[in-house]
């Protein structure tokens, strides 16, 4: 029986670029892979010439003996053989990127020994409020995620039974073939690099050796997170294949926008209205902390809309210190608004009885503004 058309097995064009042939790849792989499609043999067999198709062509000197004299480059000794012995190299490199970069790391990452993938990082995202990054705080979250599977321990192996030795490449994940004077090593087409076969897969995953199910776990919020703070759960993320290492689980904390407070670092920020009087005469306010207590501010006499005062101490606590940042308060002259006939009264014999010398910041405005204009 003649084997398909490379071409047609991944659905492209002979024109195609690299890039096309590798998404066309990714497509049909993530389709028809062993893991979505449990004991089907079809899907199986396709995913075998998927691979094999894509092994050849995305390498530019076979995918130029293949274009030239099609299968039979490979046969009798030819430049290389995709289909005896040297299969899978798209599992390595393309899975890689089909499941994606994670921090930094590859999600199928190979951890352990025998060809074990390494389980995906996971990635959560927490809306806290100020005040619980001020104090801290402990959490219970729900992750759906993939687990070890009990009743095989993970091997993927029917209970009773245990994944036996590859024949193909004898345990050790990898198989070599010859291409010309250099001995080409590759990732095993019959056990994917684990070194092992399983021919009686467990019944509850299906040969995986994992399930999925959502877990409740604990989180301690340290004081002093800021917003985008990530905290890492090192092996709380979804189990390996096969037994192999579980991922990691990145907390990503959202700070919530408080009704008084704004903050800046380890500082914080309150704006507080006080009254026309108060800011003319002089006099304290009571101002809120985020520990929840209230200090007293002493307002000076004559004292500006936007005026700052800073409370030392009294802002965010810095993370894994035992410092805190400031608290600034910082003043807003209300305009008495809804005024009586007696309190109108009361302001126009203030205004009358009011001097230049009372207003420096407006009378030294308009003298610069008549200045201004007489220069023009």
């Amino acid at each position: 029986m003649s084997k398909p058309d490379f071409y047609d097995v991944l659905g492209a064009q002979r024109s195609a670029t690299p890039a096309e042939l590798k998404k066309a790849y990714r497509s049909l792989a993530m389709k028809f892979h062993p893991d979505r499609n449990p004991g089907d043999d079809k899907a199986e067999q396709k995913f075998k010439e998927l691979n094999e198709a894509y092994d050849c062509l995305k390498d530019e000197q076979t995918r130029a003996a293949y274009d030239q004299y099609g299968h039979q480059a490979f046969e009798n000794g030819g430049p290389r053989g995709p289909g005896a012995g040297d299969f899978g190299g798209g599992m390595g490199d393309v899975f890689d990127d089909i499941f994606g970069d994670f921090m930094g790391g590859r999600r199928g990452q190979r951890g352990g020994g025998g060809g074990r993938a390494r389980g995906a990082d996971l990635r959560y995202n927490m809306d806290i409020s100020l005040e619980d990054a001020f104090n801290g705080k402990k959490a219970q979250i729900r992750v759906p995620s993939y687990v070890s599977c009990d009743p095989c321990s993970g091997s993927g192996a029917k209970p009773g039974s245990s994944p036996s030795t590859c024949g193909t490449c004898h345990g050790h994940g990898k198989v070599r073939a010859a291409q010309g004077f250099f001995t080409v090593e590759r990732t095993c087409p019959s056990c994917h690099g684990r070194g092992q076969v399983i021919s009686d897969p467990c019944h509850a995953c299906h040969g995986a050796g994992r399930v999925e199910k959502e877990r409740t776990l604990a989180v301690n919020i340290p004081a002093g997170v800021e917003d985008g703070t990530r905290i890492r759960l090192a092996g709380e993320g979804e189990a390996g294949l096969h037994g192999g290492p579980s991922g990691d689980l990145y907390i990503f904390l959202t700070l919530d926008t408080h009704e008084l407070f704004q903050r800046d670092g380890a500082d914080l920020f309150c704006r507080v209205p006080i009254s026309l009087t108060t800011a003319a005469l002089g006099g304290a306010i009571e101002v809120p902390t985020l520990a929840g207590t209230r200090v007293k501010v002493k307002i000076p006499e004559g004292s500006q809309s936007g005026r700052q005062f800073r409370l030392g101490d009294k802002g965010m606590p810095i993370l894994h210190a035992r410092q805190h940042g400031d608290l600034y308060i910082q003043i807003s002259i209300e305009t008495p608004v809804k005024l009586t006939k007696k309190q109108k009264e009361l302001l126009r014999e203030f205004e009358d009885a009011s001097s230049e010398k009372n207003n420096p910041e407006s009378s030294g405005f308009f003298s610069r503004v008549k200045d201004f204009l007489g220069g023009l």
